[in-house]
C-alpha cells in the first residue's frame, strides 16, 4: 500500500495512492497517529480505495509523508563506491548523524541553497520509516519494526559539513531532507536489499547503484541505533548514498539555483526537487 500526506482545503490529510489516483483515507490524524494504530486502521485504508471517490494524483500537492518525525538519523559512508570517492577508510563502526526536523521537505517542493554558503550537494537514499517502536532490537527481528520505505535526498551543505568533525549542521539546513513521494508499506517490498537506486541532476545520471551494496544493511542499522535509544513510530532513517556525488567530481559540481534533482528507487517511486536561492 502507498500512503501519502497531501494538502487539502482543510489542511494536511492522509491519502492512499492506487495507480494514478489518490483516495482520501477518511482518517483525521497525521501519519504518526496512523502508524501507531496501523493494525486497527489498515482495513479502513483498504476500504477507502474501494469506496471513496478518487482524484488524479497529478492534481494533488504531496507533502512529506511524515511532517514532523520525532527523530531523523542518517548513516554516512555506507556504500563502498562513495567511501572510495570520499577518500576515506571503510568504517569499522557505523557513522551516524542527525538531521534537524526542520529539514523535512516535500517530494516535489523547492529546496533552498542557503545564503550562508553555496556548496550544496545531492545524495539519493533509501528511507526507512519505523513502525513498531523498541530498544535493543536484534537484526533478525528488525524487519518487524519497519512500517515502510520511501525515497529521500540527504541534501548536504559540504562546507558546513566538513569544517568541523560533527556533520549535523551541514546536514540540517531548512528544506534539506525531501522525501516521499509516499510510504510504501513494508509488506509490499519483497527485498529491501535488492533495489536499484538512481539520481539525476538536470537529466544527467549521477548516481546508480543497488541497495544490496550497503556496507551495513538496514537491519544492522536498526540493531545498532536501538542499542543507544528507543526507536519510535514515525522515526526516519536515511540509509546511505552511493557514489557519484557532486563534491567528488572533477571539477566539483555543486548545485545552483534552477537545478533539478530527481531521485528514484525501484518500486518506491521518485521525488524531484528544484533548487532555489534562499529568499
Amino acid at each position: 500500500m502507498k500512503l501519502v500526506t497531501y494538502q487539502s482545503d482543510q489542511g494536511p490529510r492522509i491519502g492512499v495512492v492506487e495507480g494514478s489516483q489518490l483516495f482520501d483515507s477518511g482518517f483525521d490524524g497525521d501519519m504518526i497517529d496512523l502508524i501507531r494504530g496501523w493494525s486497527a486502521r489498515r482495513a479502513d485504508m483498504e476500504s477507502a480505495v474501494r469506496s471513496a471517490a478518487g482524484k488524479p494524483l497529478s492534481e494533488v500537492e504531496l507533502l512529506a509523508p511524515v511532517l514532523r518525525p520525532g527523530k531523523i538519523f542518517a548513516i554516512g559512508l555506507n556504500f563502498a563506491d562513495h567511501i572510495e570517492e570520499s577518500k576515506m577508510a571503510t568504517p569499522e563502526h557505523q557513522v551516524w548523524f542527525t538531521k534537524a526536523v526542520t529539514s523535512i521537505n516535500g517530494p516535489y517542493a523547492p529546496v533552498q541553497i542557503p545564503k550562508t554558503s553555496g556548496f550544496v550537494d545531492y545524495e539519493v537514499e533509501l528511507v526507512a520509516v519505523i513502525g513498531k517502536g523498541g530498544k535493543h532490537i536484534p537484526a533478525e527481528r528488525a524487519s518487524e519494526h519497519i512500517f515502510g520505505y520511501a525515497v529521500g535526498n540527504d541534501v548536504t551543505e559540504r562546507f558546513w559539513q566538513h569544517r568541523t568533525p560533527q556533520w549535523s549542521l551541514g546536514k540540517s539546513f531548512d528544506t534539506h531532507a525531501p522525501f516521499g513521494p509516499w510510504i510504501t508499506t513494508a509488506d509490499a517490498v519483497n527485498d529491501v536489499h535488492g533495489l536499484d537506486i538512481r539520481c539525476w541532476v538536470n537529466g544527467d545520471l549521477r548516481q546508480k547503484s543497488n541497495t544490496r551494496h550497503l556496507v551495513f544493511d538496514l537491519f544492522k542499522q536498526i540493531e545498532h541505533l536501538s542499542q543507544a535509544m528507543t526507536l519510535e513510530p514515525g522515526d526516519i532513517i536515511f540509509t546511505g548514498t552511493p557514489g557519484g556525488v557532486g563534491a567528488a567530481m572533477t571539477p566539483r559540481q555543486f548545485l545552483k539555483a534552477g537545478d533539478v534533482v530527481r531521485c528514484e528507487i525501484e518500486g518506491l517511486g521518485q521525488i524531484e526537487n528544484r533548487f532555489e536561492a534562499e529568499a
